[in-house]
């Protein structure tokens, strides 16, 4: 079931009467981990859209305050609004902290109506003015007005230098949502991971991302990649230089008098005369190609830390 579906099948709830508490809505503060609350004359049409969230197993703001819900999803104008989103009205000031929590059901000429808790101590649809109205949310992570794709705006973020991102594979999953935060947060933006007109807006004129002094002449700390490397490096000039200072000559004229596969190859072929001169220097070559890729391993990770690739 969504959230609306959820929420239909609370109409007609309503506070305890008198000093008495109905244990359904408190049961709702609960859900949203205020479980300390014991009354239900505290403010509840939050955790009633959050309990209504929560059931269908998405992820709400978990604050009993209505207009924590303005950074919930991704915003929605009016004239798109769907049956189920969620509106956040004003109290009052609409600069003010207090305001209203519920789901959109449909809008008239002048008013929205609106299924929510604690309208008038119960669980109801109500009219609303739509100069009460703040925004309206849905469920998700790219709005419907965005064009871009999400690999679109992966790309965008890569080219950017927010390589946090990963690979451009459209997934919006952990790794683009914190490339979008870093962005967000970079470019003044609201801090959510969402891809909204305002994030597609930024990614437009946005500079590149900026790469600290001390990290652009820096090193990685704890980088595997370069601890193997300088090992590898070590060892194989190491390997080099022991085998070309060996005596391999005396130990190969020791074994003339083998008759193993290898050595009758070598016979066959007519390289026993200068193989074993040869094969000090197969085996410096080796060794040097070694030094050579563990070398490149070593400058190409820092190359990335320093332009900012990886950590």
């Amino acid at each position: 079931m969504t959230p609306y579906e959820i929420a239909k099948t609370y109409i007609g709830t309503t506070e305890g009467p008198g000093p008495q508490n109905n244990p359904v809505i408190v049961q709702m503060y609960a859900t949203v981990g205020h479980d300390w609350v014991e009354h239900d004359s505290v403010a509840w049409c939050a955790a009633f859209v959050g309990h209504c969230v929560e059931r269908a197993g998405l992820r709400s703001t978990r604050k009993l305050n209505a207009r924590s819900y303005l950074g919930w999803g991704v915003p929605i104008d009016l004239a798109d609004a769907q049956e189920g989103d969620i509106v956040i009205l004003t109290r009052g000031d609409p600069s003010g902290w207090q305001g209203h929590v519920g789901f959109f059901v449909r809008k008239t000429a002048a008013s929205i109506e609106v299924l929510g808790g604690n309208q008038a101590d119960a669980v109801n649809i109500k009219r609303y003015s739509k100069t009460w109205l703040l925004g309206i949310r849905r469920s998700g992570s790219v709005a419907p007005a965005v064009t871009l794709s999400v690999r679109d705006v992966q790309q965008r973020l890569r080219a950017l230098g927010y390589h946090e991102v990963g690979t451009a594979d459209g997934i919006m999953g952990p790794r683009t949502r914190a490339a979008i935060l870093a962005f967000r947060q970079d470019n003044a933006l609201t801090l959510a991971p969402i891809i909204d007109t305002a994030l597609i807006d930024a990614l437009d004129t946005a500079p590149p991302r900026e790469i600290a002094a001390e990290r652009a002449s820096g090193m990685p700390r704890n980088s595997r990649i370069v601890t193997a490397a300088n090992t590898q490096i070590g060892l194989g000039t190491l390997g080099a230089l022991g085998t070309l200072s060996s005596q391999i000559a005396p130990a190969l004229a020791e074994a003339e008098g083998a008759q193993g596969l290898a050595h009758r190859l070598i016979t066959l072929l007519g390289l026993d005369g200068w193989f074993p001169a040869l094969l000090p220097w197969i085996g410096a070559a080796v060794f040097l190609a070694v030094v050579c890729a563990a070398w490149r391993a070593r400058a190409a990770r820092i190359e990335d830390h320093r332009s900012g690739k990886t950590p």
